[in-house]
């Protein structure tokens, strides 16, 4: 009876220490989101505003720029997916690998081929264990990515939709990433960036036949484009990556607030079977006791006859 209690409370120390543990990440992770939040935030205006200045060249001008202009018959699209570097993280990543795995079914589908692009170990991981083609990847920077980051990431799929599809290019850039809702909801979804869309309103405007503005454009619309579309790319997938950043830790801290909870839980449990196991021990001894008594008892009685 006494090594099953000594079992109990070596499962008590192990299970306490995974406990504080799991709290120190979850204040941690409690800590980064705020500054995670405040980048998304602060990188929002600039990033609305670029958008709203490359739309108003790409229907302002009547030039047929190669990242504004649909391809006649899209036959090859690249997916940028961004997944964590580091683990413990509920489903965070493989919610997004979810989501490009939907996305590349739907792509596949319609007849296109699909270049995969992907941040985060944990996804390099995936493609790499089912020993799939990832035409480039990026680690090391998920939970704290800096602008420098978007611009590495930006530049070969620039350089892929500028491409001819007979070259190694492709017609459509597409990203998969965790948009952040809020502390308790983290959402995996998948956007098309290039070529750029019109707005639902200025389709609209369009169909009903209205005259949308003119702009004069120096020195022309299509040098106006090569300068403002990389920017533009590379805005969003800034913004994606704060964003995803903010949901990482998010996930984390609930995570770890799950796991901290069942190890309290847990220690309940097992403090229980130990008190049970100790009152058990101590009966055992008591009747031993007792039983030693009257056995003495009884030959002391003898003895005297």
């Amino acid at each position: 009876m006494g090594a099953q209690l000594r079992v109990y409370k070596r499962r008590i120390q192990a299970v306490t220490a995974t406990k504080k543990i799991t709290k120190a990440m979850e204040m941690i992770a409690a800590s980064r989101i705020v500054k995670a939040q405040r980048k998304v935030a602060a990188s929002m205006p600039y990033a609305t505003e670029l958008t709203r200045a490359v739309t108003a060249v790409a229907t302002g001008s009547n030039t047929n720029h190669p990242l504004t202009t649909e391809a006649e018959a899209p036959a090859r699209a690249a997916v940028l997916l961004l997944t964590s570097d580091r683990g413990l993280a509920g489903g965070y990543s493989s919610n997004a690998i979810k989501a490009a795995e939907r996305l590349r079914e739907r792509l596949a589908a319609e007849g296109k081929e699909v270049d995969t692009y992907i941040v985060g170990r944990k996804g390099v991981a995936y493609y790499g264990f089912r020993e799939r083609k990832v035409s480039e990847s990026w680690t090391g920077f998920t939970d704290s990515p800096e602008y420098s980051d978007a611009k590495k990431i930006a530049e070969p799929l620039i350089e892929a939709i500028q491409k001819d599809t007979a070259e190694g290019g492709v017609d459509e850039l597409h990203i998969v990433f965790t948009e952040f809702v809020s502390m308790m909801t983290q959402n995996a979804v998948d956007g098309r960036m290039l070529p750029l869309s019109l707005d639902k309103g200025e389709e609209e405007s369009t169909e009903k036949g209205e005259i949308l503005p003119l702009f004069e454009f120096e020195p022309s619309a299509e040098d106006v484009l090569d300068a403002l579309l990389p920017r533009y790319v590379e805005s969003r997938i800034y913004n994606a990556l704060l964003q995803a950043a903010a949901s990482e830790h998010a996930a984390r801290r609930r995570a770890m607030k799950s796991a901290t909870d069942n190890a309290g839980d847990l220690i309940k449990s097992l403090s229980r079977l130990a008190n049970a196991a100790r009152q058990a021990e101590i009966t055992q001894e008591i009747s031993e006791i007792v039983g030693g008594a009257g056995a003495l008892a009884d030959a002391s009685a003898g003895s005297d006859k």
